[in-house]
């Protein structure tokens, strides 16, 4: 039997139902923490940030400054560069993992499992054919074969 480790998860299985004290995406202008915050990219409107819990490695999300929670809320100025900023992703993630494709999008509100719902966001989830196996499927785990902090380090270099 092969066992797969993967301690930092816990973090995530511990928090579920627990509101955290501070809103994750809003970083404020103090640029010091950015690689600590796995920050990769800061627009004029929005930044680049990697997801603490991902799906795949390069997993990502595109946020705005401004604590907004409905889309609705957004101004164009916003929107315009949320897409600029993923298709600038996508373009930085094609060159480093190569991947099949992607999954562009936002969940908003808790029914269509938005996990942070009190601040806008649109992932962007690099996908190969088979990254859903049976671990994932039955194990309800993910294997990711990269840590956060490398996949931060290899982004931040093409972006």
């Amino acid at each position: 039997m092969e066992y797969l480790w993967s301690p930092w998860r816990y973090d995530y299985i511990a928090s579920a139902g627990k509101k955290p004290s501070t809103c994750v995406f809003c970083v404020g202008e103090d640029q010091s923490l950015d690689e600590e915050r796995l920050i990769l990219f800061r627009g004029t409107h929005n930044f680049l940030i990697l997801n603490l819990f991902p799906y795949t490695s390069g997993h990502l999300m595109v946020a705005p400054y401004a604590h907004i929670a409905e889309l609705q809320e957004s101004v164009t100025e916003q929107t315009a560069e949320m897409m600029d900023l993923a298709r600038r992703a996508v373009r930085a993630l094609k060159q480093v993992y190569g991947p099949e494709g992607f999954n562009i999008g936002m969940n908003l509100g808790h029914c269509a499992g938005a996990g942070v719902r009190e601040h806008l966001h649109l992932h962007v989830v690099p996908r190969w054919v088979g990254d859903s196996n049976f671990v994932t499927i039955t194990g309800e785990t993910r294997v990711l074969p990269e840590e956060l902090r490398v996949t931060h380090r290899r982004l931040s270099e093409v972006l």
